[in-house]
């Protein structure tokens, strides 16, 4: 079933659109596909990028916050790179583009989903304590996109590369996945090892 996609606010998609047209965000060193790919290059599938938060606050519901909206930038019939958006104190403005391995990874996750019979809303979720994003389904469809909380029957998918001992892109229900990541946080460091490092 197709997915209902929420539009994004007016002033990110002309931010990233801005963005598009300017030689110098394009030549940006972090996004060598942007540079070479032929044709021209379109701001599509909006999703808004929530972070979650509260996770192991015991007694407390997990809350997200809304901290932008990203765009698949696609050339021809793939997806190259993304536009990030940001909320600032003048309103939406463009933040960055970047690519790997996220960006083919959403674009899955997406076909994967629309493959499902019930209808959705997708979010991005990201758990930075866990370096993990995933895509949200949200089970209310009409849901503000950028309010609210993952419901027990919403679905996660984790894109890849995901943490160790999680399958990227098998949809888990949150009251499935909450727990697990709820005791992945709060277990205590093994001996000897470091915080991980971002990708």
């Amino acid at each position: 079933m197709p997915l209902l996609v929420p539009p994004a606010p007016q002033p990110a998609l002309r931010s990233a659109l801005a963005a598009l047209g300017s030689p110098t965000a394009i030549r940006d060193p972090r996004t060598p596909a942007l540079r070479s790919a032929p044709g021209p290059l379109s701001a599509e599938l909006p999703l808004p990028v929530q972070v979650l938060d509260r996770v192991t606050a015991p007694g407390r519901a997990p809350r997200t916050r809304l901290t932008g909206w990203r765009f698949l930038v696609r050339s021809g019939d793939r997806a190259v790179a993304a536009a990030e958006t940001m909320l600032t104190p003048d309103g939406w403005a463009f933040s960055h583009f970047f690519e790997g391995p996220y960006v083919a990874s959403t674009e899955l996750a997406l076909r994967q989903a629309e493959a499902l019979p019930d209808l959705y809303q997708p979010q991005l979720l990201s758990v930075p304590e866990l370096y993990m994003l995933t895509l949200w389904l949200r089970e209310d469809a009409t849901a503000d996109p950028a309010k609210g909380k993952p419901a027990r029957n919403d679905l996660l998918v984790p894109l890849a590369p995901a943490p160790p001992g999680i399958a990227a892109h098998q949809a888990h229900r949150v009251a499935d996945l909450l727990p697990v990541l709820t005791l992945r946080l709060s277990a205590p460091p093994l001996m000897g090892m470091g915080s991980p490092s971002p990708a």
